[in-house]
């Protein structure tokens, strides 16, 4: 190996190689995207699990609360009224299976559908806050536990061409409970940032609308440049078989010496699937076309899912390789002055 070939620098990732290997991948194996349209049809068809008798309680409380306060405090909790009963109409306890950081991709989560072609779903109702909140537990287990058995295949699929079925059985329980322990850094993560942040544009709302607004966009560019370094930091887990910690220190260091192209991969695989979601929600919950819109949605984001395990191994590998380029210059240039 001479010094030039030492000295050049590897070729950085391609964004194109990487969307057209990963739709490549979901192609030769359709079949996976049966996980997100199960997950669709089971949260529109499916029965509902509702807090509606629960939010009616809160809502009760709260509108005796807003007799006993001043005319601006009454009209902002008549506000929040309003909310917490649209809520009580539409939300499906349900929906909780499209867990995060890791999870199945679903449209209709997003879109919390109550009518179906037939008529309507089956209701159960959740009336207690204690029932509420083992049934959110359960629920977002299962979830992050099904999105941990898709995001293995998915990775194998994408990485080796091929779904190796007892390889991916036989590390989903240890994925599954590092998936659990990075969900919980994460939501450690976004409470530590947003109850100073919360504190800090209500503090700055005391001067004025103008001021809270400039408050809480200087608190969403905060949290974007606190979370960005952390969105490969799923990747590791599957494409490694790392833990979380060094998941955690792999997708940092991956984003840090990436940064242009990894931002330019992140952008353009939001744009494609906001952009394409507005297309597939054009059908009325009510209308059979939804299925058109539920298997559009199920072939892009799983393309999407796996492009980007197709894109963090190339980087990590070219962000190692890098790394060992420039480890031989040093030493080579420590022994030339020696």
């Amino acid at each position: 190996m001479t010094t030039n070939d030492v000295q050049a620098l590897p070729s950085p990732p391609s964004l194109i190689g990487s969307f057209r290997t990963g739709f490549d991948a979901i192609t030769n194996h359709i079949s996976l995207i049966l996980f997100p349209i199960a997950l669709d049809l089971f949260i529109w068809l499916g029965p509902h699990l509702r807090l509606t008798q629960l939010i009616h309680t809160i809502v009760d409380q709260m509108n005796r609360l807003s007799a006993l306060q001043e005319p601006q405090t009454e009209e902002m909790l008549r506000a929040s009224t309003e909310i917490w009963t649209l809520i009580g109409e539409r939300f499906n306890l349900l929906v909780l299976l499209r867990s995060y950081p890791v999870g199945i991709p679903s449209l209709m989560a997003a879109r919390l559908p109550v009518e179906m072609p037939f008529g309507s779903p089956a209701m159960w109702e959740v009336s207690t806050l204690l029932g509420a909140m083992a049934a959110w537990g359960m629920i977002t287990l299962i979830g992050l536990a099904a999105g941990t058995l898709f995001y293995g295949i998915v990775s194998q699929a994408a990485l080796n061409g091929q779904v190796r079925w007892i390889s991916v059985l036989e590390r989903w329980p240890n994925a599954t409970l590092q998936v659990v322990f990075l969900t919980v850094f994460w939501v450690v993560l976004l409470l530590g940032a947003s109850i100073p942040g919360s504190l800090l544009i209500s503090l700055f709302g005391l001067g004025g609308l103008a001021l809270a607004q400039c408050a809480l966009l200087m608190y969403v560019g905060f949290v974007l440049w606190l979370l960005f370094p952390l969105l490969f930091s799923t990747h590791g887990i599957f494409v490694n078989g790392a833990n979380v910690i060094n998941s955690l220190k792999s997708s940092v260091r991956l984003t840090r010496m990436t940064l242009p192209t990894t931002g330019l991969f992140i952008l353009l695989a939001i744009l494609l699937s906001q952009g394409l979601d507005l297309l597939w929600e054009v059908p009325e919950e009510t209308s059979w076309l939804t299925l058109v819109g539920i298997t559009g949605h199920a072939f892009v984001t799983t393309g999407l899912l796996a492009a980007s395990f197709v894109y963090y191994q190339d980087a990590f590998r070219w962000v190692q390789q890098l790394s060992e380029k420039s480890s031989f210059t040093v030493v080579q240039d420590l022994l030339r002055k020696s």
